[in-house]
């Protein structure tokens, strides 16, 4: 499985994003899906997840802020972001799990200015 990310870039405080992240092969079988930040010399956070049934959890700093989705059809998942702050900053990683086995994407950067 291939994942790619797209919709990353620069947007000021207050303002929204959406990431996607586009599997080569179906996720449909995928047991969950994650969406992990992180910057250079700072820890990996987990920032979001969704399982193959749409059950989600978000870390406690994007609730109510972010919504993780995914679409099937598209092979598909989302990360729609609002109320964007510079705490934000990061590179936003997708992850694809099934068993044990984890598929990464490539990385998109999310800056956001004060």
């Amino acid at each position: 499985v291939q994942l790619v990310e797209s919709g990353g870039g620069l947007v000021q405080a207050g303002g929204s994003l959406r990431l996607s992240c586009a599997a080569s092969e179906t996720i449909f079988s995928l047991n969950a899906m994650v969406w992990y930040r992180q910057a250079p010399g700072k820890q990996r956070q987990l920032v979001a997840s969704i399982t193959s049934g749409g059950r989600t959890n978000y870390a406690d700093s994007v609730k109510g802020r972010f919504t993780i989705s995914r679409d099937n059809a598209k092979n598909t998942m989302y990360l729609q972001m609002n109320s964007l702050s510079p705490e934000d900053t990061d590179v936003y990683y997708c992850v694809g799990r099934y068993g044990t086995d984890e598929y990464w994407g490539q990385g998109t950067q999310v800056t956001v200015s004060s």
